[in-house]
């Protein structure tokens, strides 16, 4: 019954959406499915990448963890309970933080979990849904995909349909995965080469918010592996604890992005990464009213340094709208437009295509 729900949902968005037969990256300027599409679906399973496929993004974005088995799996978060029922299923495994790592889990443990709409749960116990708009929370039954799956699916809908949508993988916390012993890099490469993924040419951007470990990949594991990906370095800010590092004492503290917002920091980040994946705020400021775009500059300084810009992440959800923006199509033109980026993120991925698609 479900298998045929996923076929109705996937036929039914087919048949909805009139622009299906034109990729975005007609236009020149591309849209990739955050998580999917997680505006409508639970975030990273197959259901919302299948949904995603249906409207024609030009990537499918894949966040990758690893588990104690050293399997790869598809979560946005390297611990498990915002997304599965894994307190109830296994409630005696936190760690002292009350989170659950996917790190401590075998893949065999954590196909039994049922995974729903992102929550989190109040100081009374309850669970609250991130996005009350979205998915109702644990209604059918989703589960945590194998980065394999996610591929053998998006390039078997490729064949069948005869498109070429890529897929857009981000190494989640490397960091986090060498202090367990772990080389989260390395297996990812493998796996991307084993599915055809190899150089430039390759349909894929790989992403990292690590730039240690981006200078890593480009310098030492590509080149032994015989591979040269579009890499993609994500940013933050330093005190989002986004990337830790850790001495010999094993002590960790947050990274410092603050030198790439600096006059020459894309001039550095240029020497490992094709492009740049900033937060919405770091292209258009907050500050900006309607009238009054202010551009911070930094993706003037990337294309100077020939470098894409694909910012995250653009949601259609009350209150997630800019003040600066009319609506949602309104905050796409400024930033495809005006900001001039080459792409965004989107959990919405329908309405950007749509959207790319009426600029033409």
């Amino acid at each position: 019954m479900k298998k045929l729900w996923l076929t109705a949902a996937v036929s039914s968005t087919l048949l909805m959406s009139p622009f299906f037969a034109q990729s975005a990256s007609e236009t020149g300027k591309v849209v990739v499915a955050h998580r999917g599409a997680s505006g409508y679906l639970p975030e990273h399973t197959l259901a919302a990448k299948a949904m995603a496929y249906a409207m024609k993004p030009d990537y499918i974005e894949q966040d990758v963890v690893m588990t104690k088995d050293d399997k790869l799996v598809v979560l946005h978060d390297h611990y498990l309970d915002r997304v599965t029922n894994v307190a109830q299923k296994f409630p005696d495994r936190a760690r002292t933080d009350g989170r659950y790592y996917a790190i401590d889990f075998t893949l065999a443990e954590i196909k039994q979990l049922s995974v729903t709409e992102g929550f989190n749960v109040d100081k009374e116990g309850k669970q609250v849904q991130g996005f009350p708009e979205r998915y109702p929370i644990w209604k059918s039954d989703f589960k945590v995909p194998t980065f394999e799956e996610e591929i053998e699916m998006i390039q078997g809908l490729n064949k069948s349909l005869g498109y070429d949508i890529g897929i857009y993988p981000e190494i989640k916390a490397p960091w986090f995965h060498r202090h367990e012993g772990k080389d989260i890099s390395k297996a990812v490469l493998k796996v991307l080469k084993e599915y055809g993924y190899t150089d430039k040419d390759s349909n894929v951007y790989l992403q990292t918010f690590d730039f240690n470990e981006l200078k890593r990949i480009h310098e030492k594991l590509m080149p032994a592996m015989n591979m040269d990906l579009k890499l993609i370095q994500l940013m933050a800010y330093t005190d989002w604890n986004e990337t830790m590092v850790y001495d010999k004492k094993g002590n960790s503290q947050p990274y410092s992005y603050d030198w790439m917002f600096e006059k020459k920091g894309m001039e550095q980040v240029a020497k490992y990464a094709d492009g740049i994946g900033p937060w919405k705020p770091m292209v258009v400021s907050d500050k900006s009213s309607k009238g009054n775009i202010q551009l911070t500059g930094l993706v003037k300084a990337a294309h100077a340094e020939g470098m894409k810009v694909h910012p995250y992440t653009f949601r259609a959800d009350q209150g997630r709208i800019p003040t600066y923006a009319n609506n949602f199509d309104d905050m796409l033109d400024i930033f495809y437009n005006t900001a001039n980026v080459d792409g965004v993120f989107t959990d919405f991925p329908d309405k950007a295509v749509n959207y790319l698609a009426t600029e033409k």
